[in-house]
């Protein structure tokens, strides 16, 4: 029978997190997984990818046990060298943000728009009604304050390893919980959901991530288009771009496998997340 890690946890800890409540939701789509939660941490995503190095290591000189690729979930209470896309650092603060990683097993070879399937589910788990919040490709979460604009509320941060024949995700979030005061306007989760704490948000968000990630393995983005269209930030909006060639058009929503599509002067462009930024062009 599979059991969850609750080493790293000190026992007050399991009930202000609801650590075996949350294990025993999520076994049925991720199997075996474990989970830790621990005061402090540089960043999630980093310690959970050197783990996965230490695996690569080890399958040199051994055949990996099933248990060492299970699903792992790492919380840190505040991350002090948080990242974001593009090299940004990402504000952590104890008690006014959630800051978490998963890492697992994606089969699936094509793992395109997986960072858009993963900010349509934290949506959704947050603002069911789709009303309040939206996605912004290819991996923020914006309060809406009127169609097209909004604040930031939250960042999504992939990584991958492949580990012997497996290839591993390690998928990182962090959400703005109570309001921050930082240089740019930024949002938080209790403007959409008041008196949420960090671990009330986790028990709602990771559910509905299991079974993101279980459609995603099974259809790709593809199956996840018509949905992401519902939250798509950017949709119908004049945006600028940092790729050379499309520099500001019209956001004509994203294509099946991720790619956004920016009209301008009567050619759609396909742009792809890699190293380029885009930005909604703000109400005059």
């Amino acid at each position: 029978m599979a059991t969850a890690n609750h080493s790293s946890i000190p026992a007050d800890r399991h009930s202000v997190w609801g650590i075996h409540a949350l294990w025993d939701e999520l076994q049925g789509d991720l199997p075996d997984l474990s989970i830790e939660v621990v005061d402090r941490l540089d960043s999630t995503n980093v310690a959970l990818m050197d783990r996965l190095r230490q695996l690569t290591v080890a399958a040199q000189g051994r055949p990996l046990r099933a248990s060492d690729l299970a699903p792992s979930l790492l919380v840190a209470v505040q991350q002090t060298q948080g990242r974001g896309r593009l090299g940004r650092s990402w504000e952590s603060l104890p008690g006014a943000s959630l800051t978490f990683s998963l890492s697992l097993p994606i089969r699936r070879p094509d793992w395109s728009g997986l960072s858009l399937a993963v900010g349509l589910a934290v949506a959704q788990a947050l603002d069911p009604q789709g009303q309040a919040i939206g996605v912004k490709w290819p991996n923020d979460l914006w309060r809406l304050d009127a169609p097209g604009r909004g604040r930031k509320l939250g960042g999504i941060l992939i990584e991958g390893l492949q580990v012997a024949d497996q290839r591993m995700a390690v998928i990182g979030i962090g959400l703005n919980i109570a309001p921050l005061s930082l240089p740019e306007p930024v949002a938080s989760v209790s403007e959409v959901l008041p008196g949420l704490d960090a671990p009330a948000v986790l028990a709602r968000v990771m559910p509905v991530l299991a079974r993101m990630l279980a459609r995603f393995e099974q259809d790709g983005f593809a199956g996840l288009v018509a949905d992401y269209a519902q939250r798509d930030l950017l949709r119908g909006q004049t945006v600028t771009t940092t790729d050379a060639a499309c520099p500001q058009g019209q956001a004509e929503g994203v294509a099946e496998d991720g790619a956004l599509l920016v009209r301008r002067d009567g050619a759609l462009y396909r742009i792809v997340s890699g190293e380029v930024s885009v930005r909604p062009v703000p109400a005059v």
